[in-house]
C-alpha cells in the first residue's frame, strides 16, 4: 500500500534569509528540500534595503539593543527572547560572513563596519551592504545552498496544504493511531511548470514563507507575499498569535511607473527630513526623535497629515547630502528615483505608507516549534515574542538569523538520535531516512495519499479569482489600515465572509491554480487580521484604533491567540 512520493529530512517551506541559512546549517547526512514557489532568490529578504541589526560597535551594548526593541515593541515583547535574539546577533554575523556575505565596511577602516542608524535604534547598529542588503545575504546564501549536495531547491513549486495526522484521520485514511495527538507529516505543492500537485513527506517541516503584504492594496512586499505559511499553519489547527499588529512602512516612492518601490528608512536615519507639500517638516512636534521616530508613530503622522491636508503624498527631503554620498550609500534607490525623474541631491522623494511587515503570525516557541509537533515557523511567518506591538528597524532579518539556527540546534541532535525527542517524548518519524518501510510507529509516513483534484478549469471563473483578488485588498486598506474603527472593522468583516465563502465554493469545484490558491491564503489571513483587530479593544503599536485611542495595559498587556 502506497504511493511515490518525495522525502526529505527535512522540508523546508521558503527561501529567505531563515530557510536558507537553516539549511545551511544542516551537515550533509540529511536531506533537506526547500521548496519555493517563484525563484529561489525571490523573497522578502531579497528586498531587504536597510540591513541587519546587530551590537557590533563598542559604544553600543545588548542592554541598549534590548531596550530600544522593548519600547518599539510597545509592552508586548517577550523579553527573554528579546535578550535570546539580541545577545544572538554577533554570532550570526558572522555566520553570515562565513557564508560569503560582504556588508558595507568603513573607508578609512576595512576591519570596522560602516553601521547605519534607523528609527528607534539609539546607537549606529545596522549592518547593511550598500541599500540592497537583502540581496546581498540572498545571493551569498543561494550560493552556499546550491554547493551544498544534500540541500535541493525546487522553484516554481507552490504549498497547497500541510499533510498532518488529524488531516489523514478526517479523511479516513488512517485507521491506527486515533489517540495520538496531531502531528505534521509533510506538504502537498503545485509545480507551476506542469500544473500537477506532489506530495512531499519529511522528518520535520519548517515554515519560512515570509509575509503577506499583499492582503492590502498598497505594499512593499513583492507579489509572493500571500501569507501561505500562516494560512496553511491556521487550516491544521495551529496556534496564531497577534494578527492586528501590521507594520505600515512610512515611505514608498509615490510614483504612478513605480510599483511599491521602497525608500528606506536608514535615509531618514542619515538626516532625511519628512516635510509637507509646502515644505514645512512635520514630525518634530509629535515625537522626542523627530524624523526617527518608530515607524508606526511616522506612518500614522503621515496618514493624517495626508487626511488634513488632501494631499496624496508627503515628502522626504535628503537635499543636504552631496550628490556623491548619496549615490554611494544608496546606489540603488538613488538609481531608481532617478529612473523616475527624481534627483535625490535636488529633489524632494515623494513618499507614501504602505503595509510592510507583518509582527504577528504563526506562535512559536524558543526554537520555533509551533503549537503542532514537528511543525517549525521561522523568520517573518512566526510570532516568537521578539517583535510585540511593532517591530524595531532590521530585527526581522536578525530574528531570521538567529532563530534558524535555534531551530537547527533543537531538531540537529534529535535526527541523531534516531528519533527521541529528548523531552521524553517520540518524536514523529525522526531520523535518518524517515520512512522505514516497517510498520508501526512510522506508518502514517509510508501512506500518504496522492493528490485528487476533481476540478476543472473555467476561464470565466479565473475572472471572478482576479476581481476577488482587487475586492480583498482595497477593503483591507480601506477599512483594516493604518487607521481602524469598529464601523470600519465591521464593513471589513460583512465583505471577507462574503469573499471567503465564494473562493470555498470555487476552490473545491475547480482546478486548483497559483491564483487561486494565493486568493484563499490571503482572505484567509486577512479575516485573521480583521478578528484579531476586533478583539483588542486598545491602541497599541502598529494597531490604531480611534474608537479606543489610549493602551490599556490593565486588559490588553497580552497576546492575541487565535
Amino acid at each position: 500500500m502506497g504511493f511515490s512520493v518525495i522525502h526529505f529530512d527535512v522540508l523546508i517551506i521558503g527561501s529567505g534569509i531563515a530557510g536558507l541559512s537553516l539549511a545551511n546549517r544542516y551537515d550533509e547526512s540529511l536531506s533537506i528540500g526547500i521548496f519555493t514557489k517563484k525563484g529561489e532568490a525571490e523573497s522578502n529578504t531579497n528586498y531587504a534595503q536597510g540591513g541587519l541589526a546587530a551590537v557590533m560597535n563598542i559604544k553600543d551594548s545588548y542592554e541598549k539593543h534590548v531596550q530600544d526593541t522593548l519600547i518599539a515593541g510597545a509592552g508586548l515583547c517577550n523579553e527573554d527572547i528579546v535578550r535570546m535574539v539580541v545577545e544572538e546577533g554577533p554570532v550570526v554575523v558572522q555566520d553570515l560572513l562565513n557564508w560569503g556575505v560582504k556588508f558595507t565596511k568603513l573607508k578609512d577602516n576595512e576591519e570596522a563596519f560602516d553601521l547605519g542608524k534607523e528609527g528607534g535604534h539609539s546607537e549606529r547598529r545596522v549592518l547593511h551592504a550598500g541599500d540592497i542588503t537583502g540581496r546581498e545575504i540572498e545571493r551569498a546564501l543561494v550560493s552556499t545552498s546550491r554547493s551544498r549536495p544534500n540541500i535541493s531547491i525546487f522553484e516554481n513549486h507552490i504549498a497547497v496544504d500541510l499533510i498532518t495526522l488529524n488531516k489523514l484521520r478526517k479523511d479516513k485514511w488512517l485507521k491506527t493511531y486515533k489517540d495520538k495527538p496531531d502531528k505534521v507529516l509533510g506538504a502537498y505543492f503545485l509545480n507551476k511548470n506542469t500544473g500537477k500537485v506532489i506530495t512531499v513527506k519529511a522528518g520535520i517541516v519548517v515554515l519560512a514563507t515570509g509575509g503577506a503584504g499583499k492582503v492590502f492594496l498598497y505594499t512593499s512586499n513583492p507579489d509572493i507575499s500571500t501569507g501561505d505559511g500562516i494560512a496553511m499553519a491556521h487550516r491544521v489547527g495551529a496556534k496564531i498569535a497577534n494578527m492586528e499588529f501590521y507594520q505600515f512602512h512610512p515611505t514608498c516612492l509615490y510614483h504612478p511607473k513605480a510599483k511599491s518601490f521602497l525608500i528606506s528608512e536608514a535615509l531618514r536615519g542619515e538626516g532625511g527630513i519628512l516635510r509637507l507639500k509646502d515644505g514645512t517638516p512635520f514630525m518634530d512636534k509629535v515625537h522626542p526623535l523627530k524624523n526617527l521616530a518608530p515607524r508606526d508613530i511616522v506612518a500614522r503622522t503621515i496618514d493624517f497629515e495626508m487626511k488634513r491636508t488632501g494631499d496624496e503624498c508627503v515628502y522626504l527631503d535628503m537635499r543636504h547630502k552631496s550628490r556623491e554620498f548619496l549615490k554611494k550609500r544608496f546606489p540603488d534607490i538613488f538609481k531608481t528615483a532617478l529612473s523616475f525623474g527624481i534627483d535625490m541631491s535636488k529633489d524632494q522623494i515623494p513618499v507614501v505608507p504602505a503595509a510592510h511587515y507583518l509582527c504577528g503570525g504563526v506562535l512559536a516557541d524558543a526554537t520555533g516549534l509551533t503549537s503542532i509537533e514537528n511543525l517549525y515557523a521561522i523568520g517573518e511567518v512566526a510570532c516568537t515574542g521578539l517583535h510585540g506591538a511593532n517591530r524595531l528597524a532590521s530585527n526581522s532579518l536578525l530574528e531570521g538569523c538567529v532563530f534558524a539556527k535555534k531551530t537547527y540546534e533543537a531538531t540537529a541532535p534529535v535526527f541523531k538520535n534516531g528519533g527521541s525527542r529528548g523531552d521524553g517524548k517520540k518524536g514523529a518519524n525522526f531520523g535518518k531516512g524517515g520512512a522505514a518501510g516497517e510498520k508501526g510507529e512510522m506508518e502514517e509516513f509510508n501512506i500518504l495519499p496522492e493528490w485528487k483534484d476533481f476540478g476543472f478549469s473555467d476561464s470565466d471563473e479565473l475572472i471572478v479569482i482576479t476581481h476577488n483578488w482587487d475586492e480583498l485588498r482595497r477593503a483591507m486598506w480601506n477599512y483594516v489600515g493604518i487607521v481602524r474603527s469598529d464601523k470600519r472593522l465591521e464593513r471589513a468583516k460583512r465583505r471577507i465572509d462574503n469573499l471567503l465563502a465564494e473562493i470555498k465554493e470555487y476552490y473545491w469545484n475547480f482546478k486548483i491554480t497559483p491564483d487561486l490558491l494565493e486568493l484563499r491564503n490571503i482572505a484567509e489571513v486577512a479575516n485573521l487580521i480583521i478578528t484579531s483587530a476586533v478583539l483588542r479593544k486598545e491602541s497599541r503599536g502598529t494597531h490604531y484604533t480611534i474608537d479606543y485611542p489610549n493602551k490599556d495595559d490593565k486588559n490588553f498587556k497580552h497576546p492575541t491567540v487565535l
